[in-house]
């Protein structure tokens, strides 16, 4: 009979970094809507050193948890998503484009749902659900998942920063854009295809 997960404990360096970077997000969304481009790249170069810091900690000090390997990537999402939504608003993504990421994204958020509830042990309470230290099932992005979630991350920056350039760079995100919808629909295919994407903790 297996037996059930263990608590782990959370509280460490790493996911306080990225709960950090979580909690920027919609700072920086503020901040592009109001038209203070300076103070949004700002923040947005915070959220990318910690993004590597936090993952360097966790294994240069050996405090992975798996909690780590779900709000880190949220926190990713989090950005991205309310980047995408503020750009768009804006007028610098287009909506296609932000309908491609959000819908990619929708999709894999009721899975993560989904797989949150199946795998966790008995009794399931909407308080176990909710209980982080105790997990249930353990993320692993595809490849093409993480160049996808590097190459939006560039864009959004790219777009974030593109009041403050001299130079014209909106053929160069245009391009991009076509590669970042390319890698949205491949990522999220590779999660329906790949059999090691999800892992149940038993």
């Amino acid at each position: 009979m297996s037996s059930a997960p263990q608590h782990e404990d959370i509280y460490n360096i790493p996911n306080f970094l990225t709960l950090t970077r979580l909690a920027a997000a919609p700072a920086i969304g503020y901040l592009v809507l109001h038209d203070a481009p300076a103070w949004a790249l700002g923040f947005f170069a915070y959220a990318a050193v910690t993004d590597v810091l936090d993952g360097w900690v966790a294994r240069r000090w050996n405090r992975k948890t798996v909690v780590g390997t779900v709000i880190d990537p949220m926190a990713d999402k989090a950005l991205i998503t309310i980047l995408t939504v503020c750009l768009a608003v804006k007028g610098v993504l287009p909506v296609w484009l932000a309908g491609i990421i959000l819908g990619r994204d929708a999709g894999l958020g009721v899975a993560a749902i989904y797989y949150r509830w199946i795998s966790l042990p008995p009794p399931k309470t909407l308080a176990r659900y909710w209980n982080f230290s105790l997990p249930s099932a353990e993320v692993h992005p595809t490849a093409i998942s993480k160049y996808n979630t590097f190459l939006q991350l560039i864009l959004v920056g790219a777009a974030t920063a593109a009041p403050l350039v001299d130079a014209d760079i909106s053929s160069a995100i245009a391009v991009l854009q076509y590669i970042v919808a390319t890698t949205t629909v491949w990522s999220g295919m590779s999660y329906i295809i790949s059999k090691d994407a999800v892992k149940i903790i038993k």
